[in-house]
């Protein structure tokens, strides 16, 4: 019986996919996997027969992946789940900060009690809430993820001149995005060429601050700031700043921050992006099939601290899962451990990311405890049967 430990309330529609050789509670003891939406791990005292951990949305901010790692245990992600329900609420926000329709309804509000007057002051006061129409104006989309290309397609759909930039994007992910969307070589061709900029990426070393007062110089007078991705991308005092002097004309977000909270022009959301039942559905069934994947089968798919790998189990066959240091040589040193153990290796995949590698050997014969534990750079091993 596989024990899950659930550290927040996970939508029944995810935890159904279990099935009847898995037990799950908020209490649970000694768990195999863990999941969890929103729970702070970091003080956490992880156990010893704690595999994998399964985060119910895309940031992994509350677990301690690099902790994670070096105690050999797999971390999850869900990313593109949430993906529809974050750009339909990105798209609202381009609309609302367009049309200053969060003000106008504030306003409507201070008509309370004129009686009869109201649709004079009506007519007499809705000019102060004229804005613009979204169709033929540019958008930059910085970050072509799951999210930021739904956004670019569908702002394309609408209408929009979109400009695209990501350095790194996959080939899985440009043959979804439109071919209409131009490519920017650079942030720099975003800020100057768009009349509304929405931001798709994560929050790292490299992107941290990366709306500062410097960059918000770089861009059109007026622009409009999307910011439905990390409130750390952002400086919140330039952004007051270029608010107060008309150098950006409105900004909506996610996340927001105490000097935005009530200014002019700003929009702030209580970090509603994957706040819809579909996306809770979503996240949940994509966390339990990639935890049981890896419990039962030892795939790999959507890990934050290891590579990717699945390989159909061979029939008849032992699986050894092995996480290790990528250092040189190791898969001959696995092959010549299986040599001297007498076991013969079927089939054998390996993967590295970065400082750790993932190998799975599917294995005939029998085999001994401790063939691949004497092994310095082994992080963890693990044999299903």
């Amino acid at each position: 019986m596989h024990k899950i430990l659930c550290l927040n309330k996970i939508s029944p529609v995810g935890t159904k996919r279990f099935g009847e050789a898995y037990t799950f509670s908020p209490e649970m003891q000694e768990p195999e996997g863990i999941l969890v939406r929103s729970a702070a791990m970091h003080d956490m005292n992880l156990p010893e027969t704690l595999l994998a951990i399964a985060r119910a949305g895309a940031g992994v901010n509350n677990i301690p992946v690099d902790k994670c790692t070096e105690k050999g245990i797999v971390v999850f992600n869900t990313p593109g789940a949430n993906a529809n329900a974050v750009k339909e609420l990105v798209l609202c926000a381009l609309l609302l900060t367009s049309r200053k329709i969060p003000a106008a309804m504030d306003w409507v509000k201070t008509l309370k009690g004129e009686g009869g007057a109201v649709g004079k002051l009506v007519e007499k006061g809705k000019s102060q809430f004229a804005g613009p129409e979204i169709s033929g104006k540019t958008l930059g989309v910085v970050g072509l993820g799951a999210i930021g290309i739904l956004v670019a397609n569908a702002a394309e759909a609408l209408g929009m001149t979109v400009y695209g930039y990501d350095p790194f994007l996959s080939v899985e992910a440009a043959w979804r995005l439109s071919s209409s969307v131009k490519r920017s070589l650079s942030l720099d061709e975003i800020y100057a060429n768009c009349d509304y900029i929405s931001l798709h990426l994560p929050a790292t070393k490299d992107t941290k601050g990366m709306i500062n007062g410097e960059t918000i110089g770089k861009m059109r007078d007026g622009v409009r700031l999307l910011n439905f991705a990390r409130g750390e991308l952002c400086d919140s005092a330039a952004l007051c700043e270029a608010l107060a002097s008309g150098k950006m004309a409105a900004y909506a977000t996610d996340f927001p921050a105490d000097c935005l909270i009530g200014a002019e022009n700003v929009t702030a959301l209580p970090h509603l992006g994957a706040s819809t039942p579909e996306s809770e559905d979503n996240c949940a069934e994509m966390a339990v099939d990639q935890m049981k994947d890896y419990l039962e089968n030892g795939n790999i798919k959507n890990a934050v601290n290891l590579p990717s790998l699945s390989m159909a189990r061979e029939p008849g066959t032992k699986r050894v899962c092995l996480i290790h240091k990528n250092l040189p040589n190791t898969i001959a040193i696995f092959a010549a451990a299986c040599g001297q153990a007498g076991i013969n290796i079927e089939n054998m995949q390996s993967k590295s990311r970065g400082e750790y590698a993932y190998t799975i050997l599917d294995v005939t014969g029998d085999l001994p405890g401790g063939t691949f534990s004497k092994l310095e750079h082994v992080v963890k091993i693990r044999v299903i049967e």
